[in-house]
């Protein structure tokens, strides 16, 4: 990522917080869109401090007009544009008939809507170059949902269609611009203290958690290595789409039974909500949340998806071994 342009949606807090300071680490040029001034102020000072350049672009990724106006910025102010990566999100922690219409679009706005329109925008930019990589940060939940979180599962869902058939385009065109996704575990993120919660407990993640460090790793691989379609990050994500693919009714009576009691704390809910407003509009909440001592800094199952080639060599050269072996003996 040296010298490179990149920008990055939701920059201002969580996975999209520990994502700009990598980037920092790596010594590039990074364009931090997100709607919270102090959150943008402190990732803006973190990739300083790393080693690398920031600028900040105030937009709200609903909003085509703001997200193109931003890239437009950033090409004229930064230059051209090397990586586009798609963070931002909001969400509802509610039954879907206690989530309002006016809530639902508007989360559906953010998260899915924010993913079209920064695809779009990344892709006016680099297509006439014909070169450039597009990364999605995704969910397990983007092929399995959990009960109070319809709004955000089906904004999840809808990225990896979206992503499928603009992937697919860019391949029958011949086109040198990659798109790719990475699907991410439970988070310890501050997704956790601003999501609207209409519930009368605070939420977590579904252990087991990781930390937001784990996904920015990942997109960043994804980045450099984006002749993927997709990459899984922990163990429970890939449990999670293979269980999905092979026993999706044994997982509905499953998450029927333990999804709700898994997703609430014993602490009442903070009552903070950046649905409409920016959470981090006066406090800098940084990348992680309040769950430090129960999340992994380390994921084996990522480093697997990462050297799945090397991964299914070593495994063809074992049973050519074994097979060997077994000729040698009789």
């Amino acid at each position: 990522m040296t010298n490179k342009v990149v920008v990055v949606t939701g920059a201002s807090g969580g996975v999209g917080r520990a994502v700009v300071r990598q980037l920092g680490a790596e010594g590039a040029t990074v364009a931090l869109i997100a709607r919270g001034e102090a959150g943008l102020a402190g990732a803006a000072v973190d990739v300083g401090a790393e080693g690398g350049t920031a600028k900040v672009y105030s937009a709200d990724v609903s909003d085509y007009d703001q997200v193109r106006e931003a890239a437009q910025r950033v090409e004229a102010e930064l230059g051209p544009i090397d990586v586009w990566i798609n963070v931002a999100f909001t969400t509802v922690f509610a039954p879907f008939m206690e989530i309002t219409p006016e809530e639902y679009e508007r989360t559906t706005r953010v998260t899915y809507l924010g993913y079209v329109w920064g695809t779009r925008v990344a892709l006016e930019t680099m297509r006439p170059r014909d070169r450039g990589v597009i990364v999605q940060a995704g969910s397990a939940l983007a092929y399995r949902s959990i009960p109070l979180q319809s709004a955000y599962c089906g904004a999840k869902h809808a990225i990896t269609g979206f992503t499928e058939s603009v992937r697919t385009e860019l391949m029958a065109e011949g086109s040198g611009v990659h798109i790719t996704m990475v699907q991410l575990p439970a988070l310890n993120t501050p997704q956790f203290d601003w999501g609207l919660n209409r519930m009368r407990r605070h939420t977590q993640p579904v252990p087991p958690i990781y930390q937001p460090e784990v996904a920015a790793r990942a997109l960043l691989f994804a980045a450099e290595h984006p002749e993927r379609k997709e990459y899984w990050v922990g163990g429970t994500t890939a449990a999670t789409i293979l269980a999905q693919r092979i026993a999706p009714a044994l997982l509905d009576r499953y998450l029927a039974r333990t999804g709700v009691q898994s997703q609430l704390a014993d602490e009442p809910p903070t009552g903070v909500s950046n649905l409409w407003e920016p959470a981090d509009k006066d406090h800098d909440y940084g990348a992680h949340g309040d769950f430090d001592t129960r999340s992994h800094r380390h994921s084996l199952q990522l480093w697997f998806s990462q050297h799945r080639g090397a991964m299914t060599a070593a495994a063809a050269g074992i049973a050519a071994v074994a097979g060997i072996g077994r000729l040698l003996r009789r």
